[in-house]
């Protein structure tokens, strides 16, 4: 609800002059593109919550097509407008995260490459629920959803602790045994240290594709590659994925997904009016 109380403020002006009470209105939810749907469930509660009725004509995680009625809205004509572009940002915002997800899943899929398209924890403030599930129906990994779901040791970490062997036996020796632990390192050296340091995960980062591919080299020969999942993170692009789905990683994960994401394009039409009896 604090989204919709952020774009209404103290009140929608507009609707309050102009749209009469006791109004009854009837709207659907258009698509202006192809793609696949996702914020269905939470735009049904946000609504239902506001006190009115939703047809869903889809599902989450469904294909869409351009011009389609994916929704229909009923109830009271002045909760509707005030409440509209909440509900298309919702919608717009999440159906284009697990557009983009998708679209990376299937092209992987095509050329039968066996490996995870996943999120980061780049997201817009407040819409981390949003964007993170948004992938899972887009057919990614949504990775970590907030710190506390694994031990992510980072550069900074390890500049503050020291090195990476001090902060992963650190870690080993004081966290819960359902945590896993994942070392971002920035070379081949690194890798290897937290290869040997015990790392559940190792993330490569920022790193280019010679780079991950010497990686992998080096882990194959020190008997690591295959009994450690390695992550390629930082710099990604969608229209290199598959470059990078090549080097034998484990995860890729791209921050394009949601730190700038391209909203699929949807409009909320009303479609006829009525009075209620007072």
């Amino acid at each position: 609800m604090q989204i919709l109380v952020e774009d209404i403020g103290q009140g929608d002006i507009t609707t309050a002059i102009i749209v009469p009470k006791q109004l009854v209105a009837e709207a659907e939810l258009i698509t202006k593109e192809d793609g696949v749907a996702a914020g269905i469930e939470e735009i049904t509660i946000l609504a239902e919550t506001l006190g009115l009725t939703v047809t869903n004509l889809v599902d989450d995680g469904e294909k869409i097509e351009n011009n389609q009625v994916i929704l229909k809205i009923r109830g009271d004509a002045r909760t509707i407008l005030t409440a509209e572009r909440t509900i298309l940002n919702i919608l717009s915002r999440m159906s284009g995260i697990a557009t983009l997800t998708n679209r990376l899943v299937e092209k992987l899929g095509k050329h039968k490459l066996n490996l995870k398209i996943a999120a980061t924890r780049k997201t817009a403030p407040g819409l981390l629920y949003f964007d993170k599930k948004a992938v899972l129906l887009g057919g990614g990994d949504p990775h970590r959803l907030h710190l506390d779901d694994m031990i992510m040791i980072k550069d900074n970490h390890i500049r503050v602790v020291g090195s990476i062997q001090k902060a992963v036996r650190r870690a080993r020796e004081r966290a819960p045994f359902s945590k896993k632990i994942e070392v971002e390192v920035t070379s081949v050296g690194e890798a290897l240290k937290a290869a040997e340091a015990g790392a559940d995960i190792i993330m490569l980062d920022n790193f280019t594709l010679k780079q991950i591919k010497e990686t992998v080299k080096e882990l194959k020969n020190k008997g690591f590659y295959g009994k450690i999942p390695l992550e390629a993170s930082g710099g990604i692009k969608a229209e290199k994925i598959l470059d990078y789905a090549t080097t034998q990683v484990d995860f890729l994960s791209l921050g394009e997904l949601t730190h700038s994401t391209k909203a699929l394009n949807m409009s909320l039409e009303v479609k006829k009016t009525w009075k209620t009896k007072k």
